[in-house]
């Protein structure tokens, strides 16, 4: 068969988007002649040289400004969007095509921005697009929860929401969002891990607040506000408090406008790791929030050194001369909750006091 070079004249370029690799970075694949074969031979266009992969496995074909895939009787199968491919099918930007368990997205974009090609790797394909898109598709994240207590009486005041997945791969939040960037959709996962997230707890006692986190890549104004609103109509008794990393706290006129928001919709503003970044604390009570978490940096190891108990107490002192709930973040003996409890913290947060756990654990508690 004659290989053709596609044309140009569009001044678009097809391409196949994958992730080799769970933690390699996001590969891209020119889709520039016709027809374009995907195999384990060395000679095709896209070589895959993986043991479920058949040594020509796949080809794309174009007609005009469309492409179709065809499966080459492929011992383990070709699939498009979850379905098996027989005979041969339209494919389109968006598609998630899997040659036995290696996937790609197909993609479209200006041949003269397109960058980098595939690095080949010898290692086996993880198949981790496939489940990242069944994991946003199906909203199969696991919210757990941490307790967030109070110092007085060491009794929960409410809940850091924390998700995990059950996908290899995709198991920790680190891992979800890593292939979510890649894919320009973290603020989408960051949207339904919250939605996850107060569903399922929301079974917990109406006195419990529930503390959901934020990606940075979120602005304040924009989306992430519309995701609160939905969230307060929907669970309209349920205490809740937002999270925001203080490195993110940068525009002081937006955080304003965000900070007036949430009050009407009854929602609390905690700043999140203070102490791991750059932001200065008078920064940060320009907006004052609701609630501070100390980092773990602060409170680790802190009843050993009387500097750093002497700094940290007379932070907390400071945050709440400006009526700022101090809370203290990985608590993890009795001795840093002890220190934490003479310096002042009202709330404390760690593994002395509790893993993230299921909600079903904490209601059978």
């Amino acid at each position: 068969m004659t290989t053709q070079i596609l044309p140009a004249a569009s001044h678009e370029l097809w391409f196949l988007e994958g992730l080799i690799e769970q933690r390699d970075h996001v590969q891209h694949v020119p889709i520039n002649s016709t027809p374009f074969r995907i195999g384990r031979s060395s000679e095709l266009g896209l070589c895959l040289p993986y043991p479920a992969i058949s040594k020509s496995h796949a080809e794309i074909v174009a007609a005009g400004d469309k492409l179709f895939l065809s499966d080459l009787d492929s011992t383990n199968g070709t699939f498009v969007n979850g379905h098996r491919v027989s005979g041969t099918v339209p494919i389109g930007e968006g598609d998630l095509i899997q040659f036995a368990t290696i996937d790609f997205r197909v993609k479209r974009q200006a041949a003269e921005s397109f960058g980098n090609t595939i690095e080949q790797s010898t290692c086996d394909a993880t198949g981790v697009l496939s489940r990242f898109h069944y994991l946003m598709s199906n909203r199969a994240v696991v919210p757990l929860f941490q307790s967030i207590i109070s110092l007085a009486d060491d009794r929960p005041v409410g809940y850091e929401i924390l998700s995990r997945s059950r996908f290899e791969g995709l198991e920790t939040p680190r891992d979800m969002f890593l292939v979510a960037e890649r894919l320009g959709v973290a603020a989408e996962l960051s949207t339904m891990m919250r939605r996850q997230g107060i569903r399922t707890g929301d079974v917990l006692p109406e006195s419990l607040n529930l503390f959901v986190n934020t990606h940075p890549c979120e602005k304040p104004t924009q989306g992430l506000l519309d995701n609160l609103r939905e969230l307060r109509e929907t669970y309209p008794n349920r205490p809740l408090t937002i999270e925001i990393h203080e490195a993110a706290v940068t525009d002081p006129v937006e955080m304003h406008s965000f900070r007036a928001a949430i009050s009407e919709l009854d929602i609390s503003l905690a700043y999140d790791d203070f102490g791991a970044g750059q932001a200065r604390l008078m920064d940060l009570v320009e907006v004052p929030p609701d609630y501070l978490k100390f980092d773990i940096k602060l409170v680790r190891d802190i009843h050993r050194n009387i500097v750093q108990q002497q700094m940290v107490e007379s932070l907390v002192c400071m945050v709440q001369e400006f009526g700022i709930a101090a809370i203290a973040e990985g608590v993890e003996s009795p001795e840093e909750a002890e220190v934490c409890r003479k310096i002042g913290f009202d709330y404390a947060q760690g593994f002395l006091f509790g893993r993230p756990v299921s909600v079903e654990a904490i209601i059978r508690d």
